[in-house]
């Protein structure tokens, strides 16, 4: 075979196993657009979604940590299957228990006033960490912090939802407003 051919053939592969990988995200995120929580727009928070595979076959599309965790603890007779994450890179679904979580940092976070980034690879996440601070997490650790954070993102939600009904828009709002 002479070089011209193995470059098709390297690239017809290539396609047939990254179409699946591509088509996985597209399937999340027509099936779920949009968070059933918060309901924020889950493609234009596409480096946060999670999405929870049920025992039983279900499965349920959040934009961020923060509502998955809501998810997990209002669905407690399921059994989660696997739990996916949005990289913060890439944007495509990886496994969430495996993947380098940065919490805190500079960046503000999706539905959380502490932010919590999944990355596929550590080098990545250790970058990110050194432009924008934070610390590295695994995932029972970044799930046990969104739990701690619930009450006070939930109160800030709430306050913030108060606010727009009176015309004030995300600019007028202080971050810290409500603690």
């Amino acid at each position: 075979m002479n070089r011209y051919g193995f470059r098709i053939l390297v690239m017809g592969l290539m396609v047939f196993w990254c179409f699946p990988l591509l088509a996985q995200d597209q399937d999340d995120l027509q099936t779920n657009p949009s968070c059933q929580y918060c309901g924020k727009d889950r493609r234009k928070f596409s480096h946060s979604r999670m999405v929870v595979h049920y025992n039983d076959g279900t499965s349920t599309g959040t934009c961020s940590l923060r509502c998955t965790a809501v998810d997990l603890a209002v669905q407690i007779d399921k059994s989660p299957k696997t739990i996916q994450v949005g990289d913060y890179l890439s944007k495509s679904l990886i496994d969430a228990e495996k993947a380098f979580w940065i919490i805190q940092g500079s960046k503000m976070g999706v539905m959380t006033n502490r932010a919590k980034w999944a990355f596929e690879k550590k080098e990545e996440a250790e970058q990110f960490m050194t432009a924008n601070g934070g610390d590295l997490f695994t995932f029972k650790q970044a799930i046990k912090a969104a739990y701690e954070d619930l009450y006070q993102d939930t109160s800030t939600s709430r306050g913030v939802r108060i606010l727009r009904k009176k015309g004030m828009t995300h600019d007028n709002l202080k971050r810290d407003y409500f603690f």
